[in-house]
């Protein structure tokens, strides 16, 4: 089920959280809880049904693993070690993931390197394994370092499944979700989180259907037809992808967090403005921060805790290695290794940068930051690395800095004005996408993010026509089916 659906909007978010809040009006705690749980399992079945035991294995394993964990020294015979059965559950959840969204690319680069003609098994990716797989393996680490308090199955089953976050985020962490789904202050409606949870998700749907879901046309355009675009069109489809992706991914996650508030559940803030970074570690402070919490935690500090003597050197070669691994999560494919090597390979040089003390202008180190993080996307949006390739030369000029019909224009012909129309009338795209995207691209710089809108949000009369204003003009644009772009990573 999609949040940017009438059937989310009208049907199910409604009738989930009027049974959820009355079963907790009568005490019914547990059976609230148990509504919730039902309610996202069939938010995710919405789909595709048969991948509903996939989720469900995948949590009575984890849960298992996590138990036979914590319990581990209060079983006076054991066969397997801790580790043993840690490594057990790690393998498997690893293999669980490999399966389905890397065993094709496998295949298929076996046949290339060996010239083997082994079928691919065109496996379906189902929605949100990267999320509630990643999700678990914290909670296995967690458990083995003994971190883990809570350990009842209903709580452990709604933390991996509260549909607001369960197919694209924000990455949760049970310590801070957990405890949320049992405290009973969060059992009562909120009329202020009922207000923001409201604003917020249709900010985010303002976000994905009027920004994000427009910038798509150009996006699609432009990397169907790399191999020909010139300097201007391809810096026009670069850029345009690199505002769609931020505004569908940043406006689920605002949908995400205002859903949860009305649920009285507070979820992670995954965005703060990254486009305004200055430099590569801050973008990674702004961007997907509930990621970068789990790279920081769960790979760059098990690699560093590996070496037998931490030294800068090795500090940083488990800097590139985890952002490497990040890159492969995001996707199976070698434009997502080469993408991960890049941010990894750019952390690396602003950790020597500042190590060294040097200083950037701020002006030149956003701009070298944000063009860095727009050619870095080519890669996270191509088919493949030759389409990469092709838009980044499209980029710097190979294919021409204006389309070729204009060449043959004088300069007085191009004058008076002329020169606009005829460029837009040779180009790829039209006069509105490239307004907007410059429109768009302002907004993005200059105006407040949704922490700060939440910050200073307070209910007035003001904030509700602003808030019916977007919710009105949001759902009569949305006539069509549109996912969000984290569901295929």
């Amino acid at each position: 089920m999609l949040f940017n659906s009438y059937e989310f909007i009208f049907l199910f978010l409604p009738v989930t959280l009027v049974i959820y809040f009355l079963l907790n009006k009568i005490r019914l705690t547990v059976a609230s809880n148990a509504w919730l749980l039902f309610a996202s399992l069939v938010f995710y079945s919405w789909w595709n049904v048969k991948y509903l035991p996939l989720i469900l294995v995948s949590i009575l394993f984890n849960y298992t693993i996590g138990y036979l964990l914590v319990e581990h020294g209060s079983i006076k015979k054991q066969t397997i070690s801790k580790k043993g059965i840690f490594f057990f559950g790690l393998i498997g959840n690893l293999a669980f993931l490999g399966y389905f969204k890397y065993m094709d690319f496998f295949i298929g680069n076996l046949n290339t390197l060996f010239s083997a003609d082994l079928p691919l098994l065109q496996i379906v990716l189902p929605l949100g394994i990267s999320f509630f797989t990643i999700t678990q393996i914290a909670f296995l680490v967690d458990c083995y370092e003994g971190l883990v308090e809570d350990r009842r199955l209903l709580s452990y089953s709604l933390f991996v499944t509260f549909f607001p976050h369960l197919l694209a985020g924000p990455i949760l962490h049970h310590k801070e979700m957990m405890p949320q789904f049992e405290a009973v202050r969060n059992k009562v409606l909120n009329y202020k989180n009922l207000s923001l949870g409201l604003f917020l998700f249709f900010v985010g749907l303002f976000k994905k259907v009027i920004i994000a879901d427009e910038l798509s046309r150009s996006v699609k355009l432009g990397f169907d037809s790399a191999a020909s675009l010139n300097m201007v069109e391809a810096w026009v489809t670069s850029l345009s992808y690199t505002l769609q992706l931020y505004f569908d991914f940043s406006g689920y996650s605002d949908m995400a967090v205002g859903v949860g508030l009305l649920f009285n559940i507070v979820l992670p803030i995954n965005f703060n403005s990254p486009y305004k970074a200055t430099n590569i570690i801050d973008f990674w402070k702004r961007w997907h921060m509930s990621l970068t919490t789990f790279i920081t935690t769960y790979l760059y500090a098990p690699i560093v805790r590996s070496f037998r003597k931490i030294t800068f050197a090795k500090s940083m070669l488990a800097t590139f290695l985890a952002m490497f691994i990040a890159g492969i999560w995001h996707g199976a494919g070698w434009t997502f290794v080469i993408w991960g090597a890049l941010h990894g390979g750019a952390l690396v040089v602003n950790h020597l940068w500042k190590r060294r003390k040097l200083k950037l202008p701020p002006l030149l180190g956003w701009l070298i930051t944000f063009n860095f993080v727009n050619a870095g996307f080519v890669f996270f949006r191509a088919k493949s690395v030759g389409d990469a390739v092709n838009v980044l030369r499209g980029m710097v000029g190979v294919n021409g800095v204006l389309p070729r019909t204009i060449a043959k224009f004088t300069f007085s012909e191009l004058g008076h004005g002329n020169f606009w129309k005829l460029l837009l009338a040779n180009l790829k795209t039209n006069d509105k996408a490239i307004w907007m995207l410059i429109v768009i691209l302002v907004f993005t710089l200059t105006c407040k993010n949704s922490i700060e809108l939440e910050q200073s949000f307070k209910p007035s009369w003001k904030t509700l026509v602003f808030l019916v204003a977007i919710s009105l003009y949001t759902l009569s644009n949305m006539n069509k089916v549109s996912e969000f772009l984290y569901f295929r990573f």
